[in-house]
């Protein structure tokens, strides 16, 4: 791979990406974008091999990530069938920089037990409506319907990415957090 100075910085950038390995997502970046942000992209395989994913919200714990839907989704019987399946983080849509992305890949459980349920609802209402206790506790009673589970993801590989690394000091800039409709 070659490297290119930035004119009068003496600053290096690397000018070819065809190796994008050495700009892994750092631990603390990680736990970061996991604190931060709310939604991932889950996805599994239909009985057909087709891959699926959906934009879902989730909570990290534990070192594992957990998303809920009603049982009657197709998600659900298509894990407990084949239980390998990823998912996916983008910063986008947050404050704590630019282009950061993370995929795990792993096995999922399907849950239906009150305890389970319980502590997940109060979780994610916490995470998806902070600050507001009255707004946690309504959104908690909306997720207590029949049918619902909590869906467990555990991680056995890992993929990070950080574009603020690959970017830096390159002439092509950074990317924007914000994206603005072109006229």
């Amino acid at each position: 791979m070659s490297e290119a100075g930035t004119a009068g910085t003496g600053k290096q950038y690397v000018d070819s990406y065809e190796d994008v390995s050495m700009f892994a997502l750092a631990g603390e970046r990680e736990q970061t974008l996991l604190d931060t942000q709310t939604e991932c992209t889950f996805m599994w395989t239909t009985k057909d091999g087709d891959p699926v994913g959906v934009i879902m919200n989730f909570v990290a714990h534990d070192g594992r990530i957990w998303v809920t839907c009603t049982r009657r989704r197709k998600r659900v019987a298509a894990v407990e069938a084949r239980p390998r399946v990823s998912v996916a983080f983008s910063s986008r849509g947050t404050d704590i920089g630019i282009s950061q992305a993370l995929t795990y890949k792993g096995n999922a459980i399907v849950h239906d037990d009150e305890a389970t349920l319980s502590w997940f609802y109060r979780a994610l209402a916490e995470r998806v409506r902070p600050g507001d206790v009255a707004k946690q506790d309504a959104f908690v009673h909306h997720l207590e319907s029949p049918g619902r589970v909590v869906i467990e993801i555990v991680p056995t590989d890992r993929i990070g990415f950080d574009s603020e690394a690959m970017f830096a000091n390159s002439p092509a800039g950074a990317s924007v957090t914000k994206v603005t409709r072109q006229s």
